[in-house]
């Protein structure tokens, strides 16, 4: 059981410590191709489109080739599109390379959950959050590998080439210890090859949403906030990434002893609160040490509700663990990639203290549904 364990959380660490990196030279990436913040909101609304086209179909593709194949598959094809983001003739390229990277970080985000609800039940104790936790992880060093990178004034195509390897070296090891679940030839018979949430599921994939919509506003526009808004030197930008990226380690490595001791219903409303309270101290203040401090407590608040609601969504007797794992990520993860560019038209259009407000208001819609949410 070890072993598999420790796979599933070499595959979180790797799509965290992928993503940091590439989230954290944004603004490099915006000056190499004369893009404003509408261009990167177009950007990362393409990525968002692809994942969210590709999830909805993840849990039958999962039935039908396994989670394990379809986790070393998008996590070797993530770690080989990213090196490709520099290189692109032209903006149009770029939007269709981010098309492509969401289809597979879309993919890659439910089987690898799938993978982790499989070593749950192995374990026959709530164990989510602990690999919830690698994922942050992969992100605070991706964070703090960048700043390096960054203060290195290392060019984009030696750094991300870096990343390619030492993440492709990751992925080597974990496959052959990641679960061998077996392909179900039958699973047309199990239902649609398209599924959305259904009724039980859609307040807890609300809760995903709005969650993960922090997430990926903190991923990706702190370091734009940090040097634009709280006029910060430019190498606090990914600074900033890994603070929220360490809290949300934190928080993820206790989390399921806290989720033992206090239940579902209860973190989720301290998450909720702790993570406005954070965003609202760095909107009403944006200093660069008290933005650092804010954006900290929103890593903290945030760090074990996703994880809670996979972990329900994947034990759920109704569905199919690969399939209602599905419908939940789907809800979830379009906060976590349409957020972000919604943002950055948002951040066009008036400002980006304007658009992250957005944010700071659904981390109270996400509190008031768990204070109505009620355990099965």
């Amino acid at each position: 059981m070890l072993r598999h364990r420790i796979a599933v959380k070499i595959a979180f660490f790797v799509n965290g410590f992928i993503l940091a990196n590439w989230v954290s030279r944004l603004p490099r990436i915006q000056e190499l191709y004369g893009a404003d913040n509408g261009d990167i909101g177009l950007v990362l609304f393409s990525l968002s489109i692809g994942a969210v086209v590709a999830m909805p179909f993840a849990g039958w593709v999962i039935i039908k080739n396994g989670s394990r194949s379809i986790s070393l598959l998008t996590a070797i094809l993530y770690s080989a599109i990213v090196p490709l983001v520099p290189l692109m003739p032209n903006f149009p390229a770029l939007l269709a390379l981010y098309f492509c990277m969401g289809v597979v970080t879309g993919m890659f985000d439910v089987a690898m959950n799938a993978q982790a609800v499989m070593v749950e039940r192995e374990y026959q104790r709530p164990i989510m959050t602990s690999f919830h936790a690698w994922f942050s992880l992969g992100m605070m060093l991706g964070g703090g590998s960048a700043a390096l990178f960054s203060m290195a004034r290392v060019n984009l195509e030696s750094h991300f080439l870096i990343v390619t390897g030492i993440s492709l070296a990751a992925v080597a090891w974990a496959s052959r210890n990641l679960i061998h679940d077996r392909p179900d030839p039958g699973a047309h018979a199990e239902g649609p090859l398209f599924r959305l949430p259904n009724g039980s599921l859609i307040s807890i994939g609300v809760i995903a949403f709005c969650c993960m919509m922090g997430e990926g506003a903190m991923s990706e526009w702190t370091a734009n906030f940090m040097e634009h808004i709280a006029l910060a030197p430019k190498e606090l930008g990914p600074i900033a990434i890994s603070a929220f990226a360490t809290a949300m380690t934190l928080g993820r490595f206790f989390g399921d002893r806290a989720r033992a001791e206090f239940g579902d219903r209860k973190m989720i409303i301290l998450g909720g609160s702790l993570a406005f309270t954070g965003l609202s101290l760095t909107l009403l203040i944006p200093l660069p040490y008290v933005s650092l401090a804010g954006f900290f407590l929103v890593g903290l608040g945030l760090s074990t509700i996703v994880p809670i609601t996979y972990s329900i969504a994947g034990n759920t007797r109704e569905l199919p663990s690969s399939v209602a794992l599905a419908m939940v990520t789907t809800v979830g993860y379009s906060g976590f990639l349409i957020g972000p560019p919604v943002i950055g038209f948002i951040a066009d259009a008036q400002t980006l203290r304007v658009a992250l407000g957005v944010v700071a208001a659904l981390f109270i819609v996400m509190t008031v549904l768990g204070i109505r949410y009620k355990p099965k």
